[in-house]
């Protein structure tokens, strides 16, 4: 991660640097079906957006609320994958790398809801 002059809430939650790797995992592991990639590449995205929008949230079920959010995208993205796999459309390596971390950013996000 970047040395930032800027804080902000989210820039040291760990479960937020987790879902940046996630989103430079499936940037560089590319589906080769078109619309699958960009439903992965939006997923992704949305699941570290909403990790840094939880993180700025004040009250616990907000915070909560959003944290959810931010793993069922998680999961869609990782179901991604999944369903590319079936049509032959990334490699088996992918899918375990993305399943991995998927996983790992999962369960982080699971911890953040109360």
């Amino acid at each position: 991660m970047a040395d930032n002059t800027y804080s902000f809430p989210h820039t040291k939650l760990i479960a937020y640097q987790l879902a940046r790797q996630f989103v430079r995992l499936v940037h560089d592991n590319p589906i080769q079906d078109t619309t699958l990639r960009k439903h992965a590449s939006d997923s992704v995205r949305s699941t570290a957006v909403h990790t840094a929008e939880g993180a700025a949230r004040w009250s616990k079920a907000d915070k909560s609320r959003v944290y959810v959010m931010a793993r069922a995208e998680c999961c869609e993205a990782v179901a991604c994958y999944e369903v590319a796999s079936d049509m032959g459309a990334c490699t088996q390596a992918q899918l375990d790398a993305v399943q991995q971390l998927g996983k790992r950013v999962s369960d982080i996000l699971s911890r953040l809801v109360h």
